[in-house]
């Protein structure tokens, strides 16, 4: 019985998601998450805003979390419209919160709904994640966090085949995607001012993410060699 009330429940989730994605690309939602659009509409949603602080700040994060669970483009277009919405330090942690939560969510449905579909799609590059989170944990998703080697949508995936607890992926991802989340939000109080996503992330900086997210390796495997070397 209980499994049948399990598998009801799975099938239920499976055809919400189906029906927000169809929702989302039949009804060209889209292109409300478009970078032109945003700019256009900002004078509006402020107004909206001063109007009706809590409603906008809730509709805005239940926005970003099913955009973010569901995998669907725009999480980038949201981060900085919240940066030109709510201001840095309200911006930062509202858009925190929601892109963690739906990264989270992202992980459950790929690990308990969409597994085969994942590992098709993505199979090539599992056994190289999954060999990063046993040997070096946390600190592997905390490195991925960081570097942009690969899409934040396909590690919320990926990571969902490996062993990793979700309120593990959920802590890294908080503190993993922290730093990009402070440039985007930043850059998004001159949304007026950009023109595409490109040129937000610099050379630069993404070399300093780089170094910041290998720190902890760097550090971990130092560490083991020491000890070691004492025994």
């Amino acid at each position: 019985m209980d499994d049948r009330k399990k598998d009801a429940k799975r099938i239920i989730l499976v055809i919400a998601a189906i029906a927000l994605v169809g929702a989302y690309y039949f009804f060209d939602l889209g292109n409300y998450l478009d970078l032109g659009y945003i700019k256009s509409s900002q004078d509006r949603y402020r107004t909206l805003y001063a109007e009706h602080g809590l409603a906008v700040v809730a509709g805005y994060m239940i926005s970003y979390v099913i955009v973010t669970a569901l995998s669907l483009p725009g999480a980038a277009v949201m981060s900085l419209a919240g940066g030109a919405l709510f201001g840095l330090a309200a911006g930062t942690v509202i858009v925190s919160l929601a892109s963690t939560i739906g990264a989270t969510l992202a992980c459950f449905v790929s690990r308990y709904l969409l597994r085969d579909w994942v590992l098709s799609k993505f199979g090539d590059r599992l056994s190289g994640i999954q060999k990063g989170i046993e040997e070096e944990g946390p600190f592997y998703l905390f490195t991925l966090r960081l570097v942009p080697i690969f899409p934040f949508f396909m590690i919320n995936l990926v990571m969902g085949l490996t062993p990793i607890r979700l309120r593990t992926f959920y802590w890294v991802s908080q503190v993993g995607m922290f730093p990009a989340t402070v440039v985007y939000v930043n850059a998004g109080r001159e949304l007026s001012r950009i023109e595409s996503l490109s040129g937000i992330l610099s050379p630069g900086l993404i070399g300093s993410f780089i170094l910041l997210g290998l720190l902890p390796i760097a550090a971990r495997k130092a560490l083991a060699w020491y000890r070691k070397r004492r025994k």
